[in-house]
């Protein structure tokens, strides 16, 4: 827990200057690259969703860009500012693959932003944390499968690193902001949940119009038996909360992390181990 009390300007100190000091310096165009096989190209260009994520990830450097000069406070506006330029940078890596490997996608333009830039930023990082721990598990799955040669997850570690770094930071502007508001426990949860759930309604749509283009065949019967091979819901809720626990343990133990989704999966296992044990009984007293 951490000893710092949200909201004092030593929390806001001590998370921007945490963020700041962590950043790494990189150029997309000279990470190590690996030379694909035909099948591993094959993999790759299969998968449905490259139009998307490219996408978001120009919209979330764009939303960010344009919420930074709103951020009155100079340590957490220089906080936000780094975070637009690692945002940018993750789209131009994502750019850099699909010219490097013909994937199809492309450029397209950003829609407007709402007036209330604020709301969007805060909209940006309760999807960015949803994202982020449902990706931790899907990445570890992907990874045990061989899906791609190693050389290519250890560049989306980079990826996943920053990833990681942005929802802590992101989860320590928020306990600050409404603890400068005034907002109590109740009042902050209930919040985070409506948040949430915006984002899972976004994330779910992305998931239907990756599905589009090909009503998901090609990637379905190509390609998901290496992720379903063995597959089980708890399998994947167990990976994502370990690998969530791992990721975070590089980071600061005063700094704040999010705990409403480990908490969730947490509950989910719990209650999956209760019906296993009580499975033996109930089968019994139905013979």
């Amino acid at each position: 827990m951490s000893l710092l009390e949200a909201g004092s300007d030593a929390h806001k100190e001590f998370f921007c200057r945490q963020f700041i000091d962590t950043h790494q310096v990189f150029d997309p165009e000279a990470l190590p690259w690996p030379e694909l096989t035909e099948a591993e190209l094959e993999r790759l260009r299969a998968v449905p969703f490259w139009q998307e994520v490219y996408h978001t990830e120009r919209r979330a450097g764009a939303i960010v860009d344009a919420f930074t000069p709103q951020v009155t406070d100079p340590a957490v506006r220089e906080a936000v500012r780094l975070q637009g330029y690692e945002e940018a940078r993750h789209a131009d890596l994502i750019r850099v693959m699909i010219e490097r490997y013909g994937l199809d996608a492309h450029r397209q333009p950003i829609e407007a932003f709402p007036a209330d830039l604020e709301t969007a930023f805060i909209d940006f990082g309760f999807g960015e944390c949803l994202d982020a721990f449902l990706g931790f598990g899907a990445f570890k799955s992907a990874r045990q499968s061989q899906f791609l040669p190693e050389s290519m997850f250890e560049i989306f570690d980079v990826l996943m690193f920053e990833e990681t770094r942005h929802i802590v930071f992101f989860i320590n502007y928020m306990a600050w902001r409404e603890r400068q508001r005034g907002l109590g426990r109740l009042r902050r949860e209930a919040k985070s949940l409506r948040f949430y759930g915006r984002a899972l309604g976004r994330l779910l749509g992305m998931v239907r119009r990756g599905q589009q283009p090909n009503d998901g065949r090609d990637f379905a019967v190509t390609q998901t038996n290496l992720f379903l091979d063995g597959f089980s819901f708890r399998g994947f809720v167990e990976d994502c909360y370990r690998e969530n626990a791992r990721r975070m343990h590089a980071f600061d133990p005063d700094l704040m992390q999010p705990r409403l989704l480990p908490g969730i999966a947490d509950l989910a296992l719990r209650g999956l181990g209760v019906w296993d044990k009580g499975r033996p009984f109930l089968r019994r007293r139905t013979i």
